[in-house]
């Protein structure tokens, strides 16, 4: 599992578009991962539909949100289109990039969030041992404030 001051794993996944997203494109920026088990599954929904209605908070922290489940981008894009949700959500299928961040179960993805600095370090990084617990947002916006 990726842990607190270690350089966050390289990886390259398609998004919701069907684009690139390449970790390195965005050396620089903030980056608040948040792996999630499925598109409109009860708690996924709840918790991304939490961040988009507080998106102006993570981007006025200069923290862009990206979602990550192994659904493929054209669930990807139903889900995004039907909530509203103003961020990227990427395709890991093979849940190799979740093997990667610890957010790999027995039973498929597990919940989890990672913030990574400028530099991608991880500052923040909590994965969930029951699917039905999530970070809140007003959590996430104080651990985002303390890193920074």
């Amino acid at each position: 599992m990726l842990k607190t001051g270690q350089k966050a794993p390289e990886f390259e996944l398609a998004d919701d578009q069907g684009e690139t997203f390449r970790l390195h494109d965005h050396a620089g920026k903030w980056l608040l991962l948040v792996f999630y088990p499925g598109d409109e599954t009860p708690v996924c929904t709840r918790q991304l539909c939490e961040y988009r209605d507080g998106i102006e908070e993570f981007e006025g922290l200069g923290v862009e949100v990206v979602g990550i489940s192994g659904d493929d981008a054209e669930s990807h894009r139903k889900f995004k289109q039907k909530r509203s949700l103003p961020f990227r959500l990427l395709s890991d299928p093979d849940l190799s990039v979740a093997d990667e961040y610890g957010c790999r179960g027995l039973m498929g993805m597990k919940r989890g969030v990672f913030l990574l600095d400028a530099g991608q370090v991880c500052r923040y990084a909590h994965v969930e041992s029951v699917a039905l617990f999530r970070r809140s947002r007003e959590e996430l916006i104080e651990a985002i404030r303390a890193a920074q």
